[in-house]
């Protein structure tokens, strides 16, 4: 039986809740320790838990823990057709590469502290990124290199230059063979013995491994190309295979068992993502569980499943789930996301790149809770990763140099097991906490716990770190499970003392490294926002992201101390300027802010001047609007929303009533952002003071809109005083006949 006992501990008014952790302190591990474990009809609830906390990674599947931080690249048609998902319809000669760089893609992933990299060889179009015997649907038929390109070579090559590993996509799903008259997906061949790999005249291969399997036409093509991707680009360490399907035909089912046991023998190092080795987070998003454990239940044998179910459940694997399985295995998750907005390339402009913030607060939440961090980055159609996506990179491998290269409780005292780097030393947690104390105070707003799951197993449930301050001990971080590495994150804290409690667990604990860490977190860029009556909100800058948002406060999660000071009167703000606490309404129209940190460092400042406050206007007439698009949304304060006009031409206008006269020094347009239908390139404007009589107000014109499509304004040579202002498009850009406008300002 399992018995709990609640220990409180003096000073700090938590309890310590043991499970069967009490009785065992003292205890050797009592079973062996394996990758799956079967559960019998006689093992008691404290048994499966007991057999739980010894299921252990795979050699290889540790090792693909230790990578980390690894990258994904989609590349294909769709680069150039700038579609998610092709119709396996489509002419290769469509995939119009003239240029490739994987040089350049190598040495940004390997400066962002990446260490794997992931090729789409093969998406669901069925076209291939590599010179296959099996099928002419490829590169092999584009103009690329005159059709001798090979882009899984040349990528290879990189990464060995570079040391980075790497890993293959081969989607099962093939819509070209299911599309084309001859294509083999579904076709109903009947399973016979087959050679792999088959021969094909005057390409032989080098390898004269053969096997012989009991397949079908489609899963001979599958293993054939198998086969040539294990032995002809180097040593392959990941082989993902996704679960979508876009379109099926003629019941076709997949013989992983044969796929199994040919990557077995050709790349006995390579984990297989989607089956036994690693799994699906659950969200392609970035979103992380709050608890993410690698030992999970399974109804049958993992190692003999031909199908491995989606697992996006919040709670996969704590004790109530273990209870009702039939099998206990290791199987590590994969938190896969994309850096732009969407897998494939498809313009440097409205498709918009995550900011480093975000990614690297992805890496702590997914790296640090257990699981292994796959950021998707798309080359553009020059065959690069484009200039804002290796800045956003550059920058977070600057963070994660900076801040975890240098262990702080290096020469602490403390178990020595624990600060030696070295993940082969262990440390068994028999004694209530483990206390470290450092020769001077040090300053640190990270923790990082790894538990010595290759040798022992996942064991902690409940954590807490403490310092110790004003003569007793004062808790800054808790945490549920800890796994391959937990992040703890907390605003920075100085102290020479600290300790680790483990408030519960599933047996004696093993950790392998303890570490404290300073990690940069600078001041926000901020944004300065008035609202509809003219009073001002400073606020951190929302970065501009839309697809399937994982709902995290970023900075919150970075833990970013900082003070926002503020001026109206055009002079620079300082930490001696006035602070800015809340919403207020200036005197002026001229506002800038900086935030500070604790340490003084600055952030940048940002500059806005206040256009009339919107209050009191009104939208008197226009050109009509789109459904879901009504025209007042032009003027409502929120540069996410729009007004959109129908398809009528270039000439479309809207009429603003002020609510009074002003007299007006210029205007500002901000155009949507969320596509490049409707941009104002040029108009012009009129002006009446009481609605009836109008007079020109000149002309202008808005440049380079669609390459950046960033708030413009238009200043009139003298001041104008008016209450009503048409605005009237004279030009659309890229020849569009509909207007559309995110905000309009006016300025007195």
């Amino acid at each position: 039986m399992t018995i709990f006992n609640q220990i409180l501990w003096a000073g700090c008014g938590v309890f310590f809740s043991w499970h069967a952790f009490a009785q065992q302190k003292n205890v050797a591990n009592i079973l062996p320790t394996k990758n799956t474990y079967a559960i019998t009809a006689v093992d008691s609830q404290a048994d499966i838990i007991q057999k739980a906390a010894h299921v252990v990674p795979t050699a290889r599947q540790y090792e693909a823990l230790q990578d980390e931080f690894i990258a994904f690249i989609h590349m294909g048609p769709n680069t150039f057709t700038k579609m998610e998902w092709g119709n396996g319809k489509e002419d290769p000669r469509i995939f119009d590469l003239k240029e490739l760089d994987t040089d350049q893609w190598c040495r940004t992933m390997k400066s962002a502290g990446m260490k794997k990299v992931i090729l789409t060889v093969k998406h669901h179009d069925g076209f291939v990124l590599w010179q296959s015997r099996y099928t002419d649907h490829g590169i092999m038929s584009t103009g690329f290199k005159n059709g001798k390109g090979d882009i899984l070579k040349d990528l290879s090559f990189s990464c060995q230059k570079y040391g980075l590993k790497l890993g293959i996509y081969l989607s099962p799903a093939d819509l070209f063979q299911i599309e084309n008259e001859k294509g083999c997906y579904g076709n109903l061949s009947k399973y016979t013995n087959r050679t792999i790999p088959r021969r094909v005249e005057g390409r032989p291969f080098e390898n004269k491994t053969t096997f012989q399997f009991e397949v079908d036409d489609y899963n001979e093509y599958f293993l054939n190309q198998l086969f040539e991707l294990l032995t002809e680009y180097g040593p392959v360490h990941e082989l993902w295979f996704d679960g979508a399907h876009p379109k099926t035909k003629g019941g076709q089912k997949y013989n992983y068992a044969a796929w199994r046991e040919l990557i077995n023998m050709l790349a006995p190092n390579a984990v297989i993502f989607g089956k036994e080795d690693v799994r699906w987070c659950g969200n392609e998003s970035g979103a992380t569980r709050k608890t993410e454990w690698n030992v999970i239940p399974y109804d049958a044998d993992p190692h003999s499943l031909e199908g491995f179910k989606d697992l996006t459940d919040e709670d996969l694997g704590s004790r109530e789930k273990l209870y009702s399985a039939k099998y206990l295995h290791y199987q590590q998750a994969e938190t896969n996301t994309s850096i732009r907005e969407g897998w494939f390339y498809r313009d440097d402009v409205y498709q918009k790149v995550r900011s480093a913030d975000d990614v690297f607060d992805i890496y702590e939440r997914a790296v640090g809770g257990n699981s292994t961090f796959l950021l998707n980055i798309p080359p553009n159609r020059e065959g690069r990763f484009s200039d804002e996506d290796v800045q956003v990179l550059t920058e977070v491998g600057k963070r994660i140099k900076e801040g975890y290269s240098t262990n702080l409780l290096q020469k602490a005292t403390a178990p020595k097991q624990l600060l030696d780097d070295n993940q082969a030393t262990v440390f068994r947690v028999k004694e209530d906490a483990i206390e470290f104390k450092t020769a001077q105070p040090i300053r640190t707003n990270r923790f990082v716990l790894q538990e010595a799951v290759q040798q022992n197993g996942e064991r902690i449930e409940r954590h807490a770190i403490d310092i110790w301050k004003d003569g007793g001990w004062k808790q800054i971080a808790e945490g549920t499970n800890v796994g391959y590495k937990r992040i703890l994150r907390f605003p920075m804290v100085e102290a020479s003392r600290f300790r680790l409690r483990v408030l519960e667990s599933r047996a004696i604990p093993v950790l392998t490294t303890v570490g404290a860490y300073l990690v940069p977190v600078g001041p926000p860029q901020l944004a300065i926002h008035p609202d509809l009556d003219g009073k001002v909100e400073i606020r951190p800058h929302r970065h501009e992201f839309g697809w399937k948002p994982h709902g995290e406060d970023v900075l919150a999660n970075l833990q970013s101390e900082y003070r926002i000071y503020y001026t109206i009167d055009g002079s620079e703000p300082t930490s001696k300027s006035p602070l800015y606490t809340g919403p207020f309404l200036p005197t002026t129209n001229n506002i800038k802010a900086v935030a500070i940190d604790s340490d003084g460092q600055r952030g940048a400042i940002v500059e806005e001047i206040l256009g009339i406050a919107k209050r009191d206007w009104k939208v008197l007439s226009s050109s009509g609007a789109r459904e879901k698009f009504a025209v007042d949304k032009a003027i409502d304060g929120n540069e996410n929303s729009f007004w959109h006009s129908p398809s009528r031409g270039a000439d479309q206008f809207v009429e603003i009533d002020l609510g009074r006269a002003y007299d007006v020094s210029g205007f500002a347009y901000t155009p949507q952002r969320k596509h490049g239908e409707g941009m104002m390139a040029k108009g012009v404007l009129k002006v009446s003071l009481d609605g009836k009589n109008w007079q020109g107000a000149g002309s202008f014109e808005f440049g380079n809109l669609i390459n950046d499509p960033s708030k413009r304004k238009h200043l009139f040579g003298n001041k104008v005083n008016t209450r009503y202002i048409r605005i009237i498009s004279t030009e659309i850009t890229g020849g569009g006949n509909s207007l559309s406008i995110a905000e309009l300002d006016f300025y007195n």
